[in-house]
């Protein structure tokens, strides 16, 4: 998968990727409007070129008290990212050209108040998704916020991903109808965060064509 051109999708006004994004950029700017006064963290997994978060911060208020790290494999999607960032003057995101599965990368920037796991879910295996989960008690502070997003096609585990984040310790602020084909979800963490545990894999990114083609 040529995954900077895959971005491009972002660009077709209407189809439901571009209605996703929009959608977690709403999330996001409500989150960072919630967040009590102060610096702020955020860290994205699997971030892309930034479009969700870099897309809100330049005209949110709260844009200059964010620090955020997004974590892409791709190095051309870093690129974009970093340049997008330099662009607007936010001089608090790194954008880092690493294995967003590895939970070292984060390291220094968690507890966060905002995790975007956005574009994950639908490429790694149903274990794979809960461990994700389980390691969001780490990355994500007291009172913090994961965005998430899962498609619905068959098999939806949209339901399956909420009772997760739900067991441990994450109370659900919204979610996409059932009949929007890529969902977004907001849980936030009223648990206590747990120590990050270093040396940890997540995932691995399969792809969600080698799924489907899996079932």
């Amino acid at each position: 998968m040529d995954w900077q051109k895959w971005q491009d999708r972002y660009d077709t006004a209407d189809s439901p990727l571009a209605r996703r994004l929009v959608t977690v950029q709403e999330c996001i700017r409500l989150a960072l409007e919630d967040c009590p006064p102060g610096p702020l963290q955020v860290v994205s997994l699997c971030a892309g070129q930034g479009r969700d978060l870099l897309g809100v911060l330049p005209s949110h208020p709260r844009g200059q008290d964010v620090r955020a790290r997004l974590v892409e494999l791709d190095p051309r999607n870093v690129h974009v990212a970093a340049e997008a960032a330099r662009s607007a003057d936010l001089h608090g995101i790194e954008a880092v050209a690493a294995d967003a599965a590895l939970i070292d990368h984060y390291d220094g920037m968690v507890p966060a108040d905002v995790v975007l796991i956005c574009g994950v879910f639908g490429n790694i295996v149903d274990g794979d998704i809960e461990r994700t989960i389980n390691a969001c008690t780490q990355l994500c502070k007291a009172g913090g916020r994961v965005i998430w997003t899962r498609n619905r096609k068959t098999p939806d585990r949209v339901p399956l991903i909420c009772g997760w984040f739900e067991e441990r310790g994450f109370e659900r602020e919204w979610v996409t109808a059932p009949d929007e084909l890529q969902a977004v979800g907001v849980h936030r963490f009223t648990g206590q965060t747990q120590p990050l545990q270093t040396g940890t894999r997540l995932f691995t990114f399969v792809g969600y064509d080698k799924l489907q083609s899996a079932t």
